[in-house]
């Protein structure tokens, strides 16, 4: 059934369908099989019960109750046509704030308006086409460590979340992250599970109780914000030292600093924390997601890296790409969009409804915690003839343009989408353009297990066989 828009049912007309969805464990629903495996959850509920899906979790008296919608045109409603129906007061969304505080990806109304006007000028095309050469030096450096390591095998997994930290970095905060790496990789998985596992328990400990788990929760998030407020001192200390050349310094620390001299208003010293450990955190973790799975698709599939370096051979010689290659590198582009099909960074996007509303032929009560999943309507077999496979020509402009806009949403949608989405594309295609060049991959591990978590989180390693091509780099 189409899900389509329309008015809630009146008094005395038919009554409400009721939604439906897995029966669960007598006492404890849905909730083993999320905590187990949530994606596979909610594939199966798709593929069982439809497009709007009622999913319940824990015991009677404490259950949670959320309602997941997978088609794309009741997507469309809950992130664009009524996105002010459908607030960001997710539960997930709460213990995100608590973890990382109130910066772009969790604030709302005013305050989200504001800060947007604040970074907006960062993101702008010419401004983010800027960025090309920090993005293809990265890669460089990435590519000739790669060569002098000594090693012929790499985790992509954790190389592409190094790679993607060093370059968001070095571009919105015009430093050397190099120092920042160790404390995020080490800190950021332990917030990042510890902020999942809250928002979907029915009681809630207490963070002040000194558990084992609220402990190591608060170790890391202190030393997640010394590491802002030291990259802010930083920041403060270099422009206080030298200028760009036109004298600008319009990097987001820049821009924050200067948020006081317009009608916005200031920011105080933690607001600041809070922005930069949203942009650092965020701000790299999708990107490599993408980069990382993207290279360890084409090295399963060699048929399909064959073209894309046939194309890169073609497109550039030796030439380093630039900005302006982004159009002239379609098969590329097309392979990283299949790539963000089937591993999408955000594979679960949680809303609350404010009023009730009806999608498909359903009443989504006022209140209700609502859940769309590109994990899912990814992998929709009406959407997407034999969805696992691994086709970049999906992405051909003829079946694209064909298909609904919110067939594939891996940046989400509406006014809440993601503000980065132009600099992500650009990094991740220059950055695979350099990569791809330099080297033949050839997979060790055939697949990848993965789970949800803020983002979508590698449980395993998506290890490759790096082959020197002849002449590269050299």
């Amino acid at each position: 059934m189409p899900l389509t828009e329309s008015p809630l049912p009146q008094p005395g007309s038919a009554p409400e369908r009721a939604i439906p969805g897995p029966a669960g464990l007598p006492v404890l629903g849905s909730m083993l099989d999320l905590r187990r495996d949530s994606l596979s959850t909610f594939l199966r509920a798709q593929r069982e019960h439809g497009d709007v899906v009622r999913l319940e979790a824990g015991p009677p008296g404490l259950r949670s109750v959320f309602h997941a919608v997978f088609a794309p045109e009741g997507v469309q409603q809950i992130l664009a046509s009524r996105a002010a129906n459908f607030r960001k007061d997710h539960p997930l969304y709460e213990e995100v704030r608590q973890a990382f505080g109130n910066g772009l990806l969790t604030s709302q109304d005013a305050d989200y308006l504001r800060q947007r006007r604040l970074v907006q000028p960062l993101f702008t095309k010419r401004r983010v086409d800027g960025y090309a050469s920090a993005v293809t030096a990265e890669a460089a450096t990435l590519a000739d460590r790669w060569r002098t390591a000594g090693g012929s095998t790499v985790d992509l997994v954790p190389e592409m979340n190094r790679l993607a930290l060093r370059t968001v970095s070095r571009i919105l905060f015009g430093l050397d992250a190099e120092a920042a790496v160790d404390a995020i990789h080490r800190c950021a998985p332990v917030i990042n599970a510890y902020v999942v596992r809250r928002a979907y328990v029915p009681v809630k400990i207490p963070r002040e109780w000194p558990t084992p788990g609220n402990r190591r929760a608060r170790a890391a998030t202190d030393e997640l914000n010394a590491l802002c407020d030291r990259i802010a001192a930083d920041r403060r200390a270099s422009r206080e030292t030298a200028r760009d050349a036109d004298g600008a310094g319009e990097d987001l620390l820049s821009l924050l600093a200067a948020a006081g001299n317009d009608e916005d208003g200031s920011l105080d010293a933690t607001e600041v924390r809070e922005q930069v450990l949203i942009f650092l955190l965020a701000g790299h973790e999708t990107t490599a997601t993408s980069l990382a799975f993207t290279l360890h698709l084409l090295a399963r599939h060699p048929e399909e890296q064959t073209r894309v370096r046939d194309e890169l051979d073609r497109v550039l010689g030796d030439r380093t790409p630039t900005a302006a290659d982004l159009d002239r590198l379609p098969y590329l582009t097309q392979a990283l969009k299949e790539s963000m099909r089937l591993y999408p960074a955000a594979p679960v996007i949680s809303r609350r409804a404010v009023a009730a509303a009806e999608i498909g032929g359903f009443r989504i009560p006022a209140g209700a915690d609502v859940v769309v999943a590109p994990w899912v309507t990814h992998r929709d077999p009406e959407l997407w003839p034999d969805p696992e496979r691994f086709d970049p020509r999906r992405f051909d402009p003829e079946p694209e343009a064909a298909r609904h806009r919110y067939a594939w949403f891996p940046f989400g949608g509406g006014p809440r989408a993601c503000i980065g989405q132009h600099f992500s594309m650009l990094e991740s295609v220059l950055a695979l353009a350099v990569l791809l060049r330099a080297y033949e991959l050839d997979a060790v591990d055939e697949e990848v297990p993965v789970s949800a978590g803020i983002t979508l989180q590698a449980t395993g390693p998506a290890r490759v066989r790096l082959r020197p091509r002849a002449g590269a780099g050299e």
